[in-house]
């Protein structure tokens, strides 16, 4: 496999060995607490990211599609596009200055999670889609990522390149678990 798509592999298992992590060591009123009313719980992120999957696991799905009526294979090294690369960097972890954190971008509605789910259904169905996600970037290998374009399910008079919403997927799985992290250490004494 191609050493860019491993890279991202990882970073998929880096995201699920995080997330369990911090499941095995919270307990559920920590999990479901929220550090103030306008952030999202350790669930309420999980959940969130698990809505976020089941919108690109098909876009990437079909995308891949397109790869077989394409002759062209990979190149030497994938390369986001300019609105992938924003789009990439936007979605990753969020840079703090001092203890401020810069780049908070409102989500969708669509995007947004409500209701409380059980962890264990939480866990269980990010497990399912994590094991999908990578699934997918393996079947990406040989496949001309950088010319096979993408529509944000976020907002779709946004176009990117396949590669880089492969990159963003995890990036944006760590900033959501970071947040997560956060939440619980607000509610822990």
């Amino acid at each position: 496999m191609h050493p860019q798509l491993v890279a991202i592999v990882d970073e998929f298992e880096r995201a699920q060995e995080r997330l369990h992590r911090l499941a095995d060591r919270t307990d559920d009123d920590a999990w479901a607490a929220r550090p103030h009313a306008d952030a999202w719980s350790a669930a309420e992120c999980v959940a969130h990211l698990n809505l976020t999957s089941r919108a690109y696991v098909p876009l990437v799905r079909g995308a891949l599609a397109e790869r077989r009526a394409s002759s062209e294979t990979a190149p030497a090294r994938y390369r986001r596009d300019p609105v992938g690369w924003l789009i990439s960097t936007m979605s990753g972890p969020m840079p703090r200055i001092a203890r401020r954190r810069f780049g908070r971008v409102r989500t969708a509605a669509a995007f947004v999670p409500d209701g409380d789910l059980p962890r264990a259904t939480l866990l269980a169905d990010f497990d399912a889609l994590q094991a999908e996600q990578i699934a997918l970037v393996r079947h990406a290998d040989g496949a001309p990522l950088q010319r096979i374009r993408v529509t944000s399910p976020f907002d779709a008079r946004v176009r990117y390149n396949l590669y880089a919403c492969l990159v963003t997927l995890p990036a944006h799985q760590h900033r959501h678990l970071e947040q997560a992290e956060e939440a619980v250490a607000a509610a822990l004494p």
